[in-house]
């Protein structure tokens, strides 16, 4: 990218942020309030689950349960969203969330159900990763032997590969572990202003970058968006991108996009990770 000349000033980023919504306009103002150029461009959309009798069996289930691992914001809002009335989380009953994003999520949906913050393991804001792998330290140190688990998740690929994951940590130990999923994914709906903004990033990829926080939403970006859009495949080794995990740069790759900066997927790092690439 050639040098401003002196005294002159280069455009802002436009930052597009690609959760599905709520979090996506929620994240573009977080953004825009610390004076970036972000804007909301949802590449997942979230629905209920197909079937919403295993997540009243585990309400009903819970006081068995030893603990209840949340995968995402989106599997807290809809075991909480489809709560029975009445039912309250049960007082020896655990809960486990890979990030403080969902942990803020889960303390939050939680609090009218009666779940406490002395409940919840999740990892440190400052740990390097939230994931599966760093959660797994605060909770091996428990005895799993004769214990029920159940993982609260969407039916999706890549958090199946987390969820296989920690499932076997625990099978290891003894623990019975049951899948619980309270939501689906789908390919985001854009609005004509955000396909239009999609087609600007395309073509002018030195003035935007791309906020990827799912492999999932590159995919549906690929195989979803733009055939439906008409948008054409574009010079991908020109495009920014902003990843907050390992597994979505190394996608990112796959795709051949070259210039990809990993940040910690908090709203001050991915700032300060914005700011560095302006």
């Amino acid at each position: 990218m050639p040098h401003a000349q002196p005294g002159a000033k280069q455009p802002a980023l436009q930052v597009l942020v690609t959760r599905p919504e709520p979090q996506a306009s929620t994240w573009a103002a977080d953004l825009q309030s610390n004076g970036l150029d972000a804007h909301a461009l949802p590449l997942i959309a979230i629905d209920g689950p197909a079937d919403p009798q295993p997540v009243l069996q585990t309400w009903h289930d819970m006081a068995r349960l030893r603990l209840l691992m949340f995968v995402s914001p989106a599997a807290v809002e809809w075991f909480f969203k489809l709560r029975p009335e009445g039912a309250v989380w049960a007082e020896g009953t655990l809960a486990a969330t890979p990030g403080p994003g969902t942990a803020h999520s889960l303390l939050s949906a939680g609090e009218t159900a009666g779940l406490r913050a002395d409940q919840l393991l999740s990892p440190d804001a400052s740990a390097e990763q939230f994931d599966s792998e760093a959660l797994w330290p605060l909770l091996a140190p428990l005895d799993w032997r004769g214990q029920d688990v159940a993982i609260i998740s969407g039916g999706d690929q890549q958090e199946a590969k987390g969820r296989n994951w920690l499932s076997q940590q625990w099978r290891e130990r003894g623990a019975t572990v049951h899948a619980v999923l309270t939501y689906q994914r789908g390919p985001g709906e854009w609005a004509p202003a955000q396909q239009k903004l999609a087609s600007e990033a395309l073509r002018e990829p030195e003035q935007h970058i791309w906020l990827f926080s799912s492999s999932q939403a590159i995919d549906h970006l690929v195989e979803h968006h733009l055939p439906a859009s008409g948008l054409p495949n574009p010079d991908w080794s020109t495009t920014r991108a902003l990843v907050t995990h390992p597994k979505i740069a190394e996608r990112c790759r796959q795709l051949g996009i070259q210039r990809i900066t990993s940040t910690r997927p908090t709203l001050d790092a991915v700032v300060e990770a914005l700011r560095s690439t302006e």
